[in-house]
């Protein structure tokens, strides 16, 4: 039995496939795009025939199949002939030592650690069902697909990127994919219906706050710097913004009053609101500075409770924040008084 299941093991890791499977988690690291284009760009190195088993190799593996569906759900060209050409290209060749050691230390990965961090900032029936794929590609971004029916990550194969890197951008996506299998609550999901258009364009806004949340989550606790594992000018750059919270807060605060009093066209909205995620803009900063202080004022079953349902986390925000003045602490902007009634339909006990 032993050697049966250290034969299943190995065919898996030979496969690029690895899982990590329990009631509330199914996890896998699915490497077979990368694997398939490193033993291309091998066989170059050393001089041999490139056969058509070897394309189709890459064509046939899961992470191109999905990529090259999203990228045709997207509208954008993506043919087989082109990345060809890409994966044939003198630039690609010469990084393939460090696109196979970044690999490598990505694949020593852990997800369950990733998995536990976001678990551990979402309510008890939350799941994380996903495939994370590190890909060989010709643009450098990172992005998920289809998280509502077959969730997906993937991560552009980048070798300045070392594993614990990886394992927080893994478990930043993972709390994004296990919140939306538990959050918000139907109840409160079937008010925002009820609301006007106005009031339902500034709730789904205030859910960008999200990505705040899920760097408190993938950093481990609000003890943490959001890039304690990343490089010195992205923690430079986090702790400067942070330090912006309440100019920015503010800037947001105007954001939402002239959604609702209808300044703002849905197209102007848009393009505001999207211009807040930046690098790690807002959304982000101000995001985590009001889930640590929720978190530091009310515990952390406190923050899941009110971050479930984001209409209702700024007047919670507030109600911390008050708080904390009141005990001597910082003194926080708060929400404008029209903004909390606004979401006032989404109040939490």
């Amino acid at each position: 039995m032993k050697i049966k299941a250290a034969v299943i093991l190995l065919l898996l890791m030979t496969a690029g496939a690895f899982a990590q499977q329990t009631s509330r988690l199914n996890v896998h690291l699915v490497t077979d795009e990368a694997d398939a284009v490193l033993a291309i760009l091998a066989k170059e190195d050393s001089g041999a025939k490139i056969e058509d088993k070897d394309w189709q190799r890459v064509f046939a593996s899961e992470g191109y199949q999905r990529l090259k569906k999203r990228e045709a759900q997207m509208k954008r060209a993506f043919e087989d002939q082109d990345f060809q050409k890409f994966v044939e290209s003198p630039e690609l060749r010469a990084r393939r030592a460090a696109l196979e050691k970044t690999l490598a230390a990505w694949k020593r990965a852990d997800l369950r650690r990733p998995a536990e961090l976001a678990m551990a900032y979402l309510p008890e029936n939350a799941t994380i069902k996903a495939s994370v794929y590190p890909v060989i590609k010709p643009k450098t971004n990172s992005f998920v697909f289809e998280v509502d029916t077959n969730p997906a990550i993937f991560l552009y194969l980048d070798p300045d990127v070392d594993q614990a890197e990886f394992e927080n951008t893994v478990a930043h996506e993972f709390h994004h994919i296990g919140y939306s299998s538990s959050c918000p609550p139907k109840e409160n999901e079937s008010g925002l219906t009820k609301q006007s258009d106005r009031v339902q364009q500034l709730a789904n806004w205030v859910g960008a706050f999200g990505e705040g949340f899920a760097m408190l989550a993938a950093a481990g606790g609000p003890e943490v710097n959001a890039h304690a594992t990343g490089k010195a000018a992205d923690r430079e750059r986090w702790d400067h913004d942070v330090a912006d919270f309440n100019k920015n807060q503010q800037e947001v605060d105007s954001f939402f009053r002239k959604i609702l009093s209808g300044e703002l066209t849905h197209d102007q909205a848009r393009e505001q609101g999207f211009s807040y995620f930046g690098i790690q803009g807002p959304w982000y900063t101000v995001g985590w500075k009001m889930a640590v202080t929720v978190e530091h004022e009310n515990g952390r079953k406190r923050l899941i409770a009110a971050t479930c349902d984001f209409p209702a986390f700024l007047s919670v925000y507030n109600n911390a924040a008050k708080k904390l003045a009141a005990d001597g602490g910082e003194k926080l902007p708060l929400w404008s008084p029209e903004i909390i009634k606004a979401l006032s339909f989404a109040e939490t006990k």
